[in-house]
């Protein structure tokens, strides 16, 4: 009887083992396969081309490389001494301009008071006409006139929102043209987190799902934040041009799945959190409010 216990104990703990194996073994593989969670996850940000509205030679530079900007702050000068010229040669223009129509003017009322067998028709007509003409060269040169001013205004460049210049090389005497960006600024109220997803995880993603969010070099401080979108759309390898398709090779048995980007809002950033766009971060969605069985023990471990 002992040998045949013994034969059945090692059985009975071979079925446990194999056992724990599978089920340990299915759940690596829901974890790893269908959990939502990545680490290929980056911080994001629009950059903002700063870009002058007119040419010129820059004068003064006023941040420096990596400088806070709050919004209307002013970046750079240009040289304003054309601009000024021409605001006083617009200016010019419109006294002449308006000397011009009032003497039209003058003329229009001097042939109004004139009997018709005084002067003709075709003459009051002409009068009429010329002071018309000389009030929209007026008003063309008024306009001209603001442009101008325009133009003189627009020779400091300021901040259109809040945050971060970076990777500044614009100097004083360099020549810039107007609608060429010179600086980026790094817009600090788009600041959020994109996590590039598997599409066979996607299934399991909801917009308003909350998330949690590991920067690498900071684990200690997990960020919350919620799904805000998932992406439309994604570019097409396989479609080059939009005249004929030029198929990548594959193989039947090794077919990638494709990375949807999933955009993550930010609810709160504690101060020691530098969200550098481009970072890398661990991105784990919480569809229930509960992270997935695993990530305490293994994502820190993959990290």
């Amino acid at each position: 009887m002992k040998p045949f216990f013994a034969r059945l104990v090692r059985v009975i703990v071979t079925l446990l083992l194999v056992g724990a194996a599978v089920a340990v073994g299915w759940q690596l593989w829901r974890y790893y396969m269908e959990a939502p969670w990545t680490r290929d996850g980056r911080v994001r940000a629009d950059i903002i081309g700063i870009a002058p509205d007119v040419s010129g030679f820059v004068a003064e530079v006023l941040v420096s490389d990596n400088a806070v900007v709050r919004k209307g702050d002013p970046l750079f000068r240009l040289d304003r001494a054309r601009f000024q010229l021409a605001l006083q040669q617009a200016g010019a223009v419109v006294e002449s301009r308006a000397a011009t129509l009032e003497r039209a003017r003058r003329d229009e009322r001097r042939y109004d008071r004139l009997d018709e067998g005084i002067v003709s028709v075709q003459k009051r007509e002409q009068a009429h006409s010329d002071a018309a003409a000389a009030e929209g060269a007026w008003q063309e040169a008024v306009a001209a006139r603001d442009l101008a001013q325009l133009n003189l205004e627009r020779t400091e460049v300021h901040a259109p929102a809040d945050g971060t210049i970076t990777n500044l090389t614009l100097r004083p005497g360099a020549y810039v043209a107007a609608g060429s960006p010179v600086m980026a600024l790094v817009d600090a109220s788009s600041l959020h987190v994109q996590g590039y997803f598997e599409e066979t995880k996607i299934p399991r993603i909801h917009v308003g799902d909350p998330v949690e969010v590991r920067l690498m070099g900071l684990r200690d401080t997990p960020l919350s934040g919620q799904v805000e979108s998932i992406a439309g759309g994604i570019a097409d390898r396989e479609q080059t041009s939009g005249l004929v398709a030029n198929i990548n090779p594959t193989f039947s048995w090794v077919r990638l799945a494709q990375r949807i980007p999933v955009r993550i809002r930010l609810d709160q950033v504690p101060d020691d959190a530098r969200l550098i766009p481009g970072r890398t971060a661990t991105v784990v969605v919480m569809p229930n409010g509960e992270k997935p069985s695993l990530f305490g023990s293994l994502t820190r471990l993959g990290e």
